[in-house]
């Protein structure tokens, strides 16, 4: 087991992309800290993973506000006395208030970047000095294609996505010389709760699998593999660097 006696928290980690990387955590020996604003699915990715054999605890967590972030941050260490990984993924999509820059309201504007950008400093704000202490650890972002090419109509998710992957690397030139290592992975069009609006339509899921070389969509599995690799020591070395996990979409 790769990750036998971290401790790992995972944001957003009752459905899709999160769930896939923290019941895989599990399975690799983490103890697995399900962060999670809606109770009903973060109580049920804490039993599965502890139903696989692995440990894990839920905590109600909503990434945008301070108070919670830190008392989340605070419990991990209460229960398990360290924080080896964060694997900032907890995001919104609010699909049917996009727009283009003009149109786009300023509640749709600060919802997303309430979410998607300050939550994932908030995290590691929290998490980091927990890490300093250690003298080790490992954040993982969950950026986004949108972040790094222009895509239609979806003003605020794109700049937000774009934001994580700066944040990313102003954290990983931070704190390299501290043992901790920060980067970036990219999933492509992913079949999960997120984007189930979008690929609820026939002819736009199938245009999203004949956009990426690979001519599928992406799993939350997909993903969880090189989350692992990330989580792990065999990363050591890696520092700053965005992983594509994208079946080719950002390469053509």
């Amino acid at each position: 087991m790769r990750l036998k006696d971290k401790v790992a928290i995972v944001t957003g980690a009752g459905a899709g992309i999160g769930r896939g990387i923290a019941e895989r955590f599990g399975r690799e020996g983490a103890s697995v800290v399900v962060a999670e604003i809606d109770k009903a699915s973060g109580v049920a990715a804490e039993r599965a993973i502890c139903e696989a054999g692995g440990k894990a605890i839920f905590v109600e967590t909503d990434v945008s506000d301070e108070a919670h972030v830190k008392a989340m941050a605070q419990e991990t260490l209460d229960r398990f006395g360290r924080i080896d990984v964060l694997c900032n993924n907890a995001a919104i999509l609010l699909t049917h208030d996009e727009a283009r820059a003009h149109e786009l309201t300023n509640e749709a504007w600060d919802r997303t970047m309430a979410v998607n950008l300050r939550g994932y400093w908030l995290c590691s704000k929290y998490v980091i000095p927990a890490m300093l202490r250690q003298g080790s650890g490992s954040v993982i972002h969950v950026a986004s294609p949108t972040g790094l090419f222009g895509f239609t109509r979806l003003t605020a998710y794109s700049t937000s996505k774009g934001g994580v992957v700066a944040l990313m690397r102003a954290m990983a030139a931070d704190y390299a010389p501290d043992g901790i290592r920060v980067n970036a992975i990219v999933p492509g069009t992913t079949d999960t709760p997120m984007n189930a609006v979008t690929l609820s339509d026939p002819k736009a899921r199938q245009h999203f699998i004949d956009v990426a070389p690979a001519r599928r969509l992406g799993t939350a599995g997909d993903l969880a593999g090189i989350a692992v690799f990330l989580a792990s020591e065999d990363s050591s070395y890696c520092v700053g660097g965005i992983f594509t996990v994208d079946g080719g979409l950002t390469a053509v």
